[in-house]
Order: structure tokens, then C-alpha cells, then sequence
């Protein structure tokens, strides 16, 4: 009896762990894992437009230094006072040939104040102040392209001169691009004097010495200038820029 009872339940155990794996239908019961393992969406990096060409109006001031250094530091001094005036530091530069010949640009809010600005004594004591030899040359421009880009050179050319038409000439220098690039010159800024837009700047970066030298000299580039009606002879300055604002 005892026996058979054993065996009963021995049987019903067996029956239970059977059931227990098996579904409805007589089939094994699959764990299935449903979580799925997404693969993170890549970063993008968004593109960063480097051209501007929204007009920005500028000063550049172009004078002779006894001690870099200290030039740099007295300048740097009075970040205040060009500030009070809307005008906010862009470039420094130094001359290729004369590292003591120093190119500033700046951007200014408001010409009118700039202009004053220019005119201030102040200004003159504070120059003088830093070590500026003799007088400084002071201009002003409209810059309406701009290439803002990173690249592999600080080696750039200001090049000012006079045309018949601002818009004739631009039509005809935007068509010389390839002929720059092949030449070791890429454009880095376009403009003109505000109050007379055919007294043309432009800064353009020397990716090749020995091109740019060449091409500067060359026929192709007298031919671009008649095309363009350029009416005097280019001025030019070469220059490193030493620091960035």
C-alpha cells in the first residue's frame, strides 16, 4: 500500500514537471529575449559656413614699432577704451620684410565713432605710449566677402588700389578664382572703401610663394586688371598674422 502510494506520487511529481514545460499546444516554451540592442545614432557635425558676406565695417592701421612686445602689451591695455568706442580687435599682423612694421585691423559698430576714434589724441598718446615709430597709415573698409576658414598659412598679401566700377571689377575678379588658387593665392576678404567703392582691398592668403611672386608679375594678371578696369598701380604689403582675436 505504502508502495503504491509512493509510486502515485512519484508519478503526479513527474506529470507536474512535464506540464510545467510544455504550452498549450504540446510544444516546449522558448525564452525569447525582446530587448533589442539599438546601434546609437551617429554624431553629425553640422557644417560651419566660413564665408561671410554680410558687410562689416573696419579699420586697419598700418605704423612702425621700436619693441613688438611691447607694443602688444600696451595694445592689449587698452581693449577698454576701443570698446567704449565699438570697436572690437580682429588681426595683428607682422611685416614679412619689417616684423617691426605691424598691421592692426579692428571691427567697429559705428564708422562715424571709429573715424573720430581715429582722430583722437588719445589715441596718438596712446600709440605713442606703445613705441609707434613716426605716423601711422589709417584706412577703413567695407568688407563684403569674407573666408573665415582655418588654414595651413598666416602668410597673407593686402593688396588697395582704384577701379572704374566696383561692380565691373568684382564680376571680373570672381571669374579669376581657378586662375588665383593655380597661382598660390586664396581669397580671404573683398571690400571697399565705405565712402567710395572704387577704392578697392583685398587680403588674400599665399599658399605658394614662388607662384604668387610669379603671377604678380605675370601678363595673365596685367590682362584680369585692364579687364576689370583697375585705373592705378596695386599697393601691397605682406604679412604675417601673429594673433588672432
Amino acid at each position: 500500500m505504502k508502495k503504491s502510494r509512493f509510486t502515485c506520487l512519484l508519478f503526479s511529481a513527474a506529470m507536474i514537471i512535464f506540464l510545467s514545460s510544455c504550452v498549450g499546444d504540446g510544444t516546449k516554451e522558448q525564452t525569447t529575449d525582446t530587448t533589442t540592442t539599438e546601434a546609437a545614432p551617429a554624431e553629425i557635425t553640422p557644417e560651419v559656413n566660413t564665408i561671410v558676406t554680410t558687410p562689416q565695417d573696419m579699420m586697419v592701421v598700418t605704423h612702425k614699432v621700436a619693441d613688438y612686445a611691447k607694443f602688444k602689451a600696451t595694445y592689449d591695455g587698452h581693449d577698454s577704451l576701443r570698446l567704449a568706442n565699438g570697436i572690437h580687435s580682429y588681426v595683428i599682423g607682422r611685416g614679412e620684410v619689417d616684423t617691426n612694421t605691424v598691421l592692426v585691423a579692428v571691427k567697429v559698430d559705428d564708422l562715424a565713432k571709429a573715424k573720430a576714434f581715429a582722430k583722437d589724441p588719445g589715441l596718438k598718446k596712446a600709440m605713442q605710449k606703445s613705441g609707434v615709430v613716426g605716423a601711422p597709415t589709417i584706412s577703413f573698409v567695407t568688407a563684403t566677402f569674407q573666408d573665415t576658414a582655418m588654414i595651413s598659412t598666416n602668410l597673407r598679401s593686402r593688396t588697395s588700389f582704384t577701379v572704374k566700377d566696383w561692380d565691373a571689377w568684382l564680376k571680373v575678379y570672381e571669374e579669376g578664382k581657378q586662375e588665383r588658387i593655380d597661382n598660390g593665392l586664396a581669397v580671404r576678404l573683398v571690400g571697399h572703401d565705405p565712402d567710395d567703392a572704387k577704392k578697392v582691398t583685398l587680403v588674400t592668403a599665399i599658399l605658394d610663394t614662388a607662384k604668387a611672386s610669379a603671377y604678380w608679375k605675370s601678363d595673365a594678371l596685367k590682362k584680369r586688371r585692364e579687364a576689370g578696369g583697375v585705373t592705378s598701380e596695386p599697393v601691397r604689403f605682406i604679412f604675417r598674422v601673429v594673433h588672432r582675436y
